[in-house]
């Protein structure tokens, strides 16, 4: 009887879900390498540039609610967006490299990030530190 019933709610899910097939959506955000730069902020970096929920990848073309973009030049901007992300409450960019990649399959984004804080100059009050 459940094994029944299993199945009358598999086909009616199927059965009422839209016959128009979007495309991949955006599922989720994976980020790595970041020790100083929070989580939250790369990925509202990306959400910026169009990584966010209600996108999906349609070919190689990512469509958000308000454009469509080719995949490789939101990938792109992608990596610039991450890049140029500060620490928050500072004009600080520490990530120096981005590698954004995008499983077409799954809609999962994943980020790698390099940050480096040997080339940042940071000035106290007296304009050194």
């Amino acid at each position: 009887m459940l094994i029944l019933s299993g199945r009358v709610m598999t086909y009616m899910s199927y059965a009422s879900s839209t016959s128009v097939d979007q495309g991949v959506p955006i599922s989720g955000v994976m980020v790595s390498g970041n020790d100083i730069v929070p989580t939250d902020s790369i990925r509202n970096s990306l959400s910026n540039v169009g990584f966010r929920s209600g996108s999906y990848i349609k070919g190689n073309t990512l469509v958000t609610t308000k454009r469509m973009v080719p995949l490789s030049e939101a990938i792109t901007n992608a990596q610039q967006a991450v890049q140029l992300t500060t620490i928050p409450g500072t004009e600080i960019t520490p990530i120096v490299a981005a590698n954004v990649q995008v499983n077409q399959q799954t809609g999962v984004v994943s980020v790698s990030v390099i940050e480096d804080f040997n080339n940042i100059t940071i000035s106290g009050v007296n304009g050194t530190l």
